[in-house]
């Protein structure tokens, strides 16, 4: 019996987390937030559905809410409440932009060049600290065309400024930006209105006069965009790639 808990007093902390779920916590905005199911309402995030991508072994924490921003998030204490639930080995996916774009709003807004730069910083090195693995995503594409029908970027330097600090900070990058960009020209500018939420007057109770909303996304488009984060998991990711369904 001494033995035994000799060895297993010897043994490496890593072999004893083996036996443990590895969690993935999303935090981020609405286009990846839980939405309710009440009324059939339409609304969906990518990590609402993300779940469904894994094998066992691996949950998924959706923190991500509705129009937040790096600056936000943290203000509100919701990074704080994260932080505590973090375990080593897990992962953290960071995905903002949409809501830090918004210079009149001084709860929200941070400036790319510098709080939104310094903010991402701070979420990776507060992850790191608490042994978790950080990875960030630039913000997903709205839906705009212009008159010739042509793609229109309104994230303006955001997704960039990911890209740099990804790059000097040594964390993997889901270019979520590079990506939903491609799948809307893909689809075009009628076609890609499925993905967002275009609802007719009538189609669900919790819409009754319908909508028109670019930023935000329909079901089919919440497993559109997941399937692309899956995707650059696997090229970019590829310890957790492992646990993704075939």
């Amino acid at each position: 019996m001494k033995s035994f808990v000799l060895l297993i007093f010897l043994m490496p902390l890593s072999i004893l987390w083996q036996g443990n779920d590895i969690t993935i916590f999303l935090v981020a905005d609405s286009t990846v937030a839980d939405k309710p199911y009440k009324d059939g309402n339409p609304e969906k995030g990518w990590g609402q559905v993300f779940p469904l991508y894994f094998k066992e072994g691996i949950q998924v924490d959706n923190h991500a809410v509705n129009g937040r921003s790096t600056k936000s998030f943290m203000d509100e204490g919701r990074w704080d409440k994260v932080l505590s639930l973090i375990e080593p080995g897990d992962y953290v996916i960071i995905e903002f932009g949409h809501n830090d774009e918004k210079e009149h709003d001084p709860t929200r807004y941070a400036d790319p060049d510098n709080a939104y730069r310094a903010n991402l910083k701070k979420y990776i090195a507060d992850a790191r600290a608490k042994g978790a693995k950080p990875i960030l995503a630039t913000p997903i594409v709205r839906r705009k065309f212009n008159e010739q029908g042509e793609f229109v970027e309104s994230h303006g330097k955001y997704p960039q400024v990911v890209r740099e600090v990804a790059k000097s900070e040594k964390v993997p990058l889901l270019d979520m930006q590079r990506e939903t960009k491609a799948l809307l020209m893909a689809y075009g500018e009628e076609g890609s209105e499925k993905l967002f939420l275009h609802i007719k007057p009538g189609e669900y109770p919790s819409l009754p006069e319908g909508r028109d909303d670019d930023t935000h996304l329909s079901p089919y488009g919440a497993f559109r965009v997941a399937d692309l984060v899956a995707s650059e998991i696997k090229k970019n990711v590829p310890e957790l790639a492992s646990y993704l369904k075939e």
